[in-house]
């Protein structure tokens, strides 16, 4: 398993984590800023120069979630893993993509007070021979304090199981996380458990519209971006079925009828994506009591909403709103289509 140690920067969390490591046998540590450094010589300064954080780089994000399951499966045990995490999106990339490989997450939030915070910040050593390099990392620590109650305010301590470590050394922080998570105090995230696919897939899409004919989008928590609620398609079984099945775990809205057939999509291979075949299926109106009994987002969804055409234009990835475009034509027509990434053909 991991044991994710979270908190604002100045929280203490790496050395609370070297501390935990004495503490939880057969236990690791992964920092994950080494993937940040391995990323300032891989990648062209031009690309790093886009983003503000490496967290906001799509590969970071993958590579973490890959070098935790590697290090696991070469040395079992626990993964103790010292990283902020603030934004819940990145939270549910990285969290799903471990539960995809069937790695169960420990979160902990180290919580201490705002003023204890700024006054770790203020009394960090600044080193002699490079003093604008530490003013800027403090100064950093200092401009992320405000996301940091946003995320505390929003998601993070429904989420993690929070620890005040403002008058706690990180040796008593350690034993405090080590026997929570020993006794099962501290359970494991409860995020959908997708498995990664190691080959084409073909995975079913069901499009439900509202009595403004908007359709309905969702926000997976164990993927980036909008999409249609949906899955893939298990061995032995019909897709409009899978399609039906995923609508009722998703959202609760049991279908009565099997929804006809729109789109057939072949979304090519694009590493280290495998592609395979897409379908989409009209699954009606909803009514606005049938709407009115949808479920709130949990394990599976960040979030849900009706969106018009236009609206979907600006949340879901160009290519899969391609599918959808097409998909209300053929819906307008009457006719299913087959389309190969996105365009007809035929």
């Amino acid at each position: 398993m991991i044991v994710w140690v979270n908190g604002a920067f100045g929280a203490g969390k790496t050395t609370t984590a070297h501390e935990l490591i004495e503490l939880i046998p057969n236990s690791t540590l992964f920092d994950p800023e080494v993937i940040g450094g391995a990323l300032e010589r891989l990648l062209p300064p031009k690309r790093l120069a886009e983003v503000g954080d490496f967290q906001d780089l799509p590969i970071w994000r993958r590579l973490v979630i890959d070098t935790a399951a590697a290090m696991l499966a070469e040395l079992g045990g626990t993964l103790v893993v010292p990283m902020t995490l603030l934004r819940q999106e990145y939270r549910d990339e990285i969290f799903g993509g471990l539960a995809a490989r069937r790695i169960p997450v420990k979160h902990v939030l180290l919580a201490p007070a705002e003023t204890i915070l700024r006054e770790r910040i203020a009394a960090r050593e600044v080193p002699a021979d490079s003093p604008d390099g530490e003013i800027r990392v403090r100064q950093w620590s200092y401009d992320h304090i405000e996301p940091y109650k946003a995320a505390l305010a929003a998601w993070l301590t429904a989420d993690a199981y929070p620890i005040d470590s403002g008058c706690l050394t990180p040796r008593d922080t350690a034993r405090r996380i080590a026997e929570a998570v020993g006794s099962g105090e501290v359970s494991a995230c409860d995020i959908v458990q997708t498995p990664e696919p190691t080959a084409e897939t073909v995975a079913a899409g069901v499009l439900l519209f509202d009595e403004q004919d908007r359709v309905l989008l969702v926000d997976p928590t164990y993927k980036a971006g909008w999409e249609f609620p949906g899955g893939v398609v298990e061995r032995g079984e019909a897709p409009a079925r899978a399609g039906m099945r995923e609508v009722a775990e998703e959202t609760g809205i049991r279908l009565d009828d099997v929804p006809a057939l729109l789109v057939v999509d072949w979304e090519p291979p694009a590493p280290p994506a495998y592609g395979g075949l897409r379908l989409l299926f009209d699954g009606g109106r909803l009514d606005s009591a049938d709407a009115g009994r949808m479920l709130l987002p949990g394990p599976e969804l960040r979030a849900w909403r009706f969106a018009s055409e236009a609206e979907a234009a600006d949340l879901l990835p160009p290519v899969r709103y391609e599918r959808l475009r097409r998909a209300l034509r053929a819906r307008e027509r009457g006719r299913a289509m087959y389309l190969e990434g996105g365009v007809p053909v035929g």
